[in-house]
């Protein structure tokens, strides 16, 4: 992962996590719900885990869990 960016990606993962949890959803129905393992999805949750996310990925996510992606991207600082 790029280093620079490591921490943006660290709380994307988290927010990722936050609204999925908040919808109901298990990380098993998720990725069944965008055609991606579990495991994937988990490793992109997982704060400790340096896994990045395509655009189309994290479209996808945003779809299913009715979130403007925008949010995904309201990264600490910038609040």
């Amino acid at each position: 992962m790029d280093r620079p960016y490591q921490d943006r990606f660290r709380q994307l993962g988290l927010k990722i996590a936050y609204y999925r949890k908040l919808r109901g959803m298990t990380q098993e129905q998720l990725a069944e719900a965008i055609g991606m393992s579990a495991v994937f999805l988990s490793h992109v949750e997982a704060p400790g885990i340096d896994r990045t996310v395509s655009l189309g990925t994290l479209f996808a996510i945003a779809e299913v869990l009715d979130v403007p992606v925008y949010k995904f991207f309201l990264f600490d600082e910038d609040l």
